[in-house]
């Protein structure tokens, strides 16, 4: 993930709803469930390090406020925790006799302490890695959710020459994304790999082009027997990395093959992309608006720019461009679907126990009465497949692509910890309009339509000519 993404999900957390009460003292912790952990308030004050403490209060505030948290297994967390922090050890080239994992009973607090009391007896035998250890141990005990909206937001750093508009890494996307490449999404990904386009910093410096086909990542090829390789990660390097990554390229339209060596570096971004939302009139008669997030006030600039397009002329309807969009507000979300449907549910928010709180349309937005064309790939993700799943649902209009991310588990909230971390994860499970699950498994588009090496070559978009012919039919 880029710093441009880090900082953004960042923010976000910070942002986020919440609603607890103030964190108890310690001695209360355990027995406090829910109380466990507050939203952020005020200002964030610098992070200190991370204890064993910390990581008891993250327990517990997991368990009384993640949207699965009545039901489940709290042994899985603290056996993820303390596999990551074997794994520490023995990464470090060192172990310890008592390092044995406590046997657990299912009641949480016992459990809890039973684990603590392991846990402190271990890191005093290696006090000079105690700081790695408890952050390792933290992090495998969120991610032991297995929830793609559960995050652990610490150590934030940006490079020092650094300013707004800047990203970090090699300047390039390729058609298999950073969370795929990492395993984050379901999304498979299929050979070959290419490039898609080169934003900057070292990529465009060394000549790439949009098509030119990866054939091997340091020596490791990215598809093996069909299936893709670890190898595939370190296309989106995450600052401090620096590591140069070398190239086996080869461009089909002249055969040319070559190979480039790579340096990860911080580069400028070109402003224009950096727009949440950008327009344009297509064939005289189409509204082509694309849109990268769902932040605050998104919907309304979505459809400011659909009134401004429309005026003194007849639309044939509107392409609203969702590819690479990683999501943000459902709340966005519902008010821009309102635009083309009212009195419909657009998504389902759920407990564990199976109650849910529908999300309705907001009937005040004037609706444009417009035929709508929604473009997608394996970058739209959250807020952006709340959008899709209603368009498709409510037949609100057509899909035209790639499936979705699959990437939308449930809004997230914030939760401030003892050390000004901040833990994110959902109170509630998202359904889509006819409560299917859209987590994992995506949205699939009506109209499939990939990307090939051959049309980013040539600057094809024919996912984007496939819809103008949807609405000139």
């Amino acid at each position: 993930m880029t710093i441009l993404r880090t900082a953004a999900a960042g923010l976000a957390l910070l942002l986020a709803a919440a609603c607890t009460a103030p964190m108890p003292p310690r001695s209360q912790a355990s027995t406090a469930g829910a109380t466990a952990c507050a939203p952020p308030q005020g200002a964030w004050e610098p992070e200190t390090a991370t204890t064993i403490d910390v990581i008891e209060q993250a327990y517990f505030c997991i368990l009384g406020n993640y949207y699965s948290g009545p039901t489940l297994d709290a042994r899985s967390l603290l056996t993820a925790g303390f596999l990551a922090l074997t794994q520490e050890l023995n990464r470090d080239g060192r172990d310890v006799p008592d390092a044995i994992m406590p046997a657990l009973t299912g009641d949480r607090k016992a459990d809890w302490a039973a684990f603590e009391t392991a846990y402190r007896k271990i890191t005093d035998q290696v006090p000079d890695l105690r700081d790695k250890l408890t952050v390792v141990t933290l992090e495998a005990i969120v991610a032991a959710l297995g929830d793609n909206h559960a995050n652990w937001a610490h150590d934030f750093k940006r490079p020092i020459d650094y300013y707004d508009g800047d990203d970090y890494g090699l300047g390039l996307e390729a058609n298999v994304d950073g969370p795929q490449a990492d395993g984050d999404t379901p999304r498979v990904a299929l050979a070959p790999l290419f490039v898609t386009t080169v934003l900057g910093g070292a990529a465009k410096a060394a000549g790439l082009r949009p098509g030119d086909v990866i054939e091997s990542i340091n020596g490791t090829p990215p598809f093996f027997d069909g299936e893709a390789t670890p190898a595939i990660a370190a296309l989106y390097p995450d600052y401090p990395e620096t590591r140069p990554v070398e190239l086996r390229l080869l461009r089909q339209a002249t055969g040319r093959r070559w190979t480039v060596t790579l340096k990860p570096s911080p580069y400028e971004r070109d402003l224009a992309a950096l727009q949440v939302v950008r327009s344009k009139l297509l064939d005289d008669d189409v509204a082509y608006v694309r849109m990268t997030g769902f932040p605050s006030d998104s919907a309304n600039r979505v459809l400011k720019a659909i009134t401004r397009l429309r005026t003194g002329r007849a639309l044939a309807g509107v392409v609203l461009d969702l590819r690479g969009n990683g999501g943000g507000s459902p709340v966005e979300a519902t008010r821009l679907l309102s635009a083309f449907v009212h009195g419909k549910v657009t998504a389902h928010q759920c407990a564990a126990d199976g109650r849910c709180v529908a999300s309705r349309t907001d009937d005040t937005v004037e609706l444009l009465h417009l035929p709508l064309v929604v473009l997608v790939d394996q970058g739209c993700a959250s807020a952006c497949e709340h959008t899709s799943a209603a368009v498709k649902d409510l037949r609100i209009g057509q899909l035209v692509g790639t499936r979705t991310a699959g990437v939308i588990s449930g809004p997230a909230r914030s939760y401030l910890l003892a050390n000004n971390t901040l833990l994110g994860f959902p109170a509630r499970h998202h359904l889509g309009p006819d409560r299917e699950v859209i987590d994992r498994i995506g949205v699939p588009p009506d109209h499939y339509v990939p990307l090939t090496p051959q049309d980013a070559a040539a600057g094809r978009d024919p996912a984007l000519a496939k819809a103008l012919t949807l609405l000139h039919k």
